[in-house]
């Protein structure tokens, strides 16, 4: 009888155990980093679950940042959605409006019991995805910002100094050429960095209601003289190649890695391609100044991406996302996510565990981001942007922008025709929203 009473209770024991592993809390993470920044996002996960036994982050990847946003608002409307997507900054006014379909982080971290303590975040991060009264409504991941990288060797033998303003752009580039390279600069990302970034730069309004942040009935006003100078300058330096534009995301990438370009305008985040790419001596310092405009900078704003909790899951699920939530914002993963991948530190808490583990020193410009984003208090004008439909907005932005650069338009012909079919879009989402 006794030793029945062991075996039951042995396999009791067992059984518990059985059920306990089986028990785990699977929660979905819908993203959109491919190639080795996927595998950086698999790793974060991988180590999360690691760290413990209750839950169970799934990440999986959805295509491009339109592709994963695109993608999660159908899987809501099926009732298939994740716990958790990745949506890029100017999918905010849209994921804002999606009535029922967000659970607010802010609202999430609380109810799970995890602490938020929104003043570690850097204010140029977090208050983009603030509400009017400081509600956080995604957990900022990946932040970035343009900035102006340079091939060291190539200015070292032209003779030209790294430009701080876009005078001294101009005459980098011809002294490139000039050397014998193909080209003195090119960008990506255009409108992020020549429109939306520009203008917060030279602290300049993008549209009304502070830049959207206040209402959905803004109307977009970048066709101002200022800008439309700004972008004929660059279209008239085509003569000669000073400059050379190569696409509308990163596809210019590989003119400025390949030597056939002096200067690249783009995202502090390729910092690990570059890295690998480059075979010369390179370096990011911060966006040049247009001393037309302004006496000094004012602040840039960020790109990237915020990680949003969708609505209709289970408390236990929304448990196990908020601590996974709460790791990924820890100053150990944020630190190695940025110097990893050069997005920015998304924490005070990260930056200075970067710096005192002797990142900056031997890696010199890689915190010029943080210090562009932390130049100034933001402005209403440098805070950032809230428009509706605004990818949407941002194709036509770069197809006026081609335009300008074939020759077929002027600056002004082209952000006219942009804002004109931008503000029919904003309409469009105003009235979707109500």
């Amino acid at each position: 009888m006794k030793s029945r009473m062991i075996k039951y209770l042995v396999a009791a024991t067992l059984a518990g155990v059985s059920s306990s592993a089986l028990a785990i809390t699977e929660v979905q993470w819908w993203h959109a980093m491919g190639g080795t920044n996927g595998e950086r996002v698999n790793k974060i996960s991988a180590d999360f679950n690691a760290s413990q036994s209750d839950y169970k982050i799934v990440p999986v990847y959805k295509g491009n940042y339109t592709e994963t946003m695109t993608a999660s608002i159908a899987a809501f409307r099926a009732g298939q959605q994740p716990h958790l997507v990745q949506v890029f900054e100017v999918g905010t006014a849209t994921m804002m409006s999606a009535k029922g379909a967000i659970y607010p982080v802010e609202q999430l971290m609380e109810n799970a019991g995890e602490s938020l303590d929104k003043s570690a975040y850097l204010p140029a991060v977090i208050s983009y995805y603030q509400t009017s009264d400081g509600e956080l409504l995604s957990m900022p991941f990946n932040s970035s910002t343009p900035v102006l990288w340079y091939n060291k060797d190539a200015l070292d033998k032209a003779g030209a100094a790294v430009p701080t303003t876009w005078d001294e752009v101009k005459s980098a580039s011809q002294k490139l050429v000039d050397s014998g390279m193909e080209c003195g600069f090119s960008f990506g990302w255009q409108s992020w960095v020549n429109v939306e970034n520009y203008s917060a730069w030279h602290n300049l309004e993008l549209g009304t209601k502070e830049n959207g942040y206040t209402g959905f009935d803004t109307e977009l006003t970048f066709n101002n003289s200022k800008v439309t100078a700004h972008l004929d300058r660059i279209a008239d330096m085509s003569d000669g190649n000073l400059f050379v534009y190569g696409g509308r995301r990163g596809d210019s990438l590989p003119m400025f890695t390949n030597g056939k370009c002096g200067m690249w305008m783009n995202s502090s985040a390729y910092y690990g391609g570059i890295k690998s790419q480059a075979k010369f001596t390179f370096g990011q310092t911060m966006l040049p100044l247009d001393t037309t405009v302004a006496s000094e900078a004012q602040n840039s704003i960020i790109g990237g991406a915020t990680l949003w909790a969708l609505a209709g899951h289970e408390d236990e699920e929304y448990k196990g996302l908020a601590k996974f939530l709460t790791y990924l914002s820890s100053p150990e993963v944020q630190a190695w996510w940025h110097q990893e991948t050069g997005y920015v530190p998304i924490t005070t808490a990260a930056y200075d565990l970067s710096k005192s583990q002797g990142f900056y020193e031997q890696n010199p410009g890689t915190d010029t981001a943080i210090k562009q984003l932390s130049l100034n208090v933001p402005t209403a004008n440098s805070r950032g942007l809230r428009f509706g439909n605004f990818v949407q907005i941002r194709d036509v932005i770069n197809e006026e922008m081609e335009a300008l650069w074939e020759g077929s338009k002027t600056a002004s012909e082209a952000m006219d025709a942009a804002v004109k079919r931008g503000n029919t879009l904003l309409r469009k989402f105003e009235r979707s929203a109500k």
